[in-house]
């Protein structure tokens, strides 16, 4: 298979992309056709949906490192399932699948938002989401019961409020910050610690802690 694009996000590593799409509705994307692919006529009535699937290369796992049972964030890290029965990016084929919601078309770009991809992943393909086919209000969720909780207070210090005003359009990032930290994006065997941890987002390096009792400061936007 060919990527037929590829989509810019602010997340440039895994650590701190949301789990799942949807969780974090602010985190935007735009979605790049590629050539030669990108042809305005190839999105020619996309515009009239408001939600689409996205098929997608899980490009930073190294070829090989599948394994065939795993354990999933919500079930603490201490238990076992098949990968089949995960979202787990350590699969035989690397192939990820997301719904995100449609923002704009502008020529050979799709502005998106609700994403859960790194930077730069390619994308497969892209299909239009049709309500009446793809949502199942009676399905189960097995060990995924609903959306995660809210667990985590987000403040920020005085230097990372005064590097976060230096930024264009500091309440959007505001937003995209405090989403992406209060639902915890920790490894789950380090949750209910305390600690200073990073990535990176957008162009700069996210830092912040976590107290002892479960409150979030960030601490710089370097």
């Amino acid at each position: 298979m060919k990527p037929v694009a590829i989509i810019h996000t602010p997340f440039k590593e895994k650590f701190g992309i949301p789990r799942q799409p949807g969780v974090v509705s602010c985190a935007s994307g735009v979605i790049e056709l590629i050539v030669p692919f990108n042809r305005p006529e190839m999105l020619k009535g996309l515009d009239a949906f408001s939600h689409l699937w996205l098929v997608w290369q899980f490009h930073a796992v190294a070829d090989g490192q599948w394994k065939p049972m795993v354990r999933p964030p919500r079930l603490g890290g201490n238990r076992r399932v098949g990968v089949f029965a995960s979202r787990s990016p350590f699969r035989p084929n690397p192939i990820g699948l997301s719904v995100v919601k449609l923002d704009a078309i502008e020529e050979c770009r799709i502005k998106v938002s609700g994403v859960d991809l790194m930077d730069a992943t390619p994308i497969l393909d892209i299909k239009p989401y049709v309500p009446y086919s793809d949502c199942i209000p009676e399905a189960t969720q097995g060990f995924a019961k609903g959306a995660p909780a809210v667990s985590l207070h987000v403040s920020f210090s005085e230097i990372a409020e005064s590097q976060l005003q230096q930024h264009e359009n500091a309440d959007e990032l505001r937003r995209l910050i405090v989403g992406v930290l209060q639902i915890d994006p920790r490894p789950a065997y380090k949750r209910h610690q305390s600690g200073e941890y990073g990535f990176r987002l957008h162009d700069f390096d996210l830092h912040w802690s976590v107290s002892k009792d479960q409150q979030v400061e960030v601490l710089g936007l370097d």
